[in-house]
């Protein structure tokens, strides 16, 4: 099991999302409210000013910003948790693996002695290039959140990665948001939604992986792929007839069994926001229990 767990290095620093953050995002959606403005108390003791920070986001299509009715990304939807003290700026792009995502048409069709795909020249996308910027980019108490896994599986490239070089794209982004004094967290891929009979099940690889990359860099790691499926236990959306066109599985899901309808895309947004609240993370629980 993927576990959420504090970076050890940081669990003093001033809790600056403390007052930023919605109220009442459950496991069913999120509350429109938000909570109101306060202060948070530093390390030292002395009363911190709730601090204008950017939250970015790093991910595929489940993640993205919609281009058309559906699918929608969750992070399109994350913003709204958030009060006007926090920016959202989501460059998630649909279809990519994390090595796609970092050096985009850079990534070759051929594989190495390895099996992995040969990247060149090895020169990032401006999406990476721009986060990295160090007057526009990721600067010191910002969030990065990652969310890649699922294209990643693919057998031929360029999206395919290998277990150990996922680990390590991972590892290597976690740390240049530290670098930059910026706060990475990681989440395992979002599940599609696979039935066992009336049972949702999880359906997704790279999960020890993530886990691995947050382990190397103490940075926090959400698992999303077990809060997703267990979500749609919930909601019981098994077992049905694959018809996302209708019911409850078509209310959540586009017309196959990976990418979301806006209340879809809602209720996932919801889950994260609620283990960020519950969880031990680099600020205060998000208010409303």
């Amino acid at each position: 099991m993927v576990r959420i767990e504090a970076r050890k290095s940081i669990v003093a620093i001033a809790m600056v999302l403390a007052a930023q953050a919605v109220v009442g995002a459950g496991t069913a959606g999120a509350s429109s409210g938000v909570a109101g403005a306060s202060c948070a108390t530093g390390a030292g003791g002395a009363d911190v000013a709730a601090a204008r920070v950017k939250v970015w986001l790093a991910g595929d299509s489940t993640m993205a910003d919609p281009k058309s009715a559906c699918p929608v990304g969750w992070g399109s939807r994350f913003d709204r948790l958030f009060t006007d003290d926090v920016t959202v700026v989501n460059k998630a792009v649909p279809g990519r693996s994390v090595q796609t995502w970092l050096y985009e048409s850079n990534v070759t069709g051929s594989k190495d002695a390895a099996g992995e795909c040969v990247v060149s020249p090895k020169t990032y996308a401006q999406r990476w290039r721009d986060m990295l910027d160090p007057v526009n980019g990721m600067h010191a108490g910002d969030y990065l959140f990652i969310q890649f896994g699922i294209n990643d599986s693919d057998s031929n490239c360029p999206r395919h990665v290998g277990r150990a070089r996922y680990q390590s794209l991972l590892t290597a982004m976690a740390q240049a948001a530290e670098d930059r004094g910026a706060h990475p967290i990681l989440l395992t891929p979002v599940a599609a939604i696979t039935c066992s009979g009336g049972t949702a099940v999880g359906n997704r690889g790279f999960l020890t992986e993530t886990a691995a990359a947050g382990t190397a860099t103490a940075t926090p790691v959400i698992d999303l792929h077990k809060l997703s499926y267990t979500l749609y236990n919930t909601l019981k959306l098994c077992p049905n007839n694959g018809d996302y066109t209708q019911g409850a599985v078509g209310a959540f899901f586009c017309n196959d069994h990976t990418h979301f309808e806006a209340a879809g895309a809602d209720k996932i947004a919801g889950i994260v926001t609620k283990a960020l609240r519950t969880g031990k993370f680099p600020w205060r629980a998000i208010s409303g229990s």
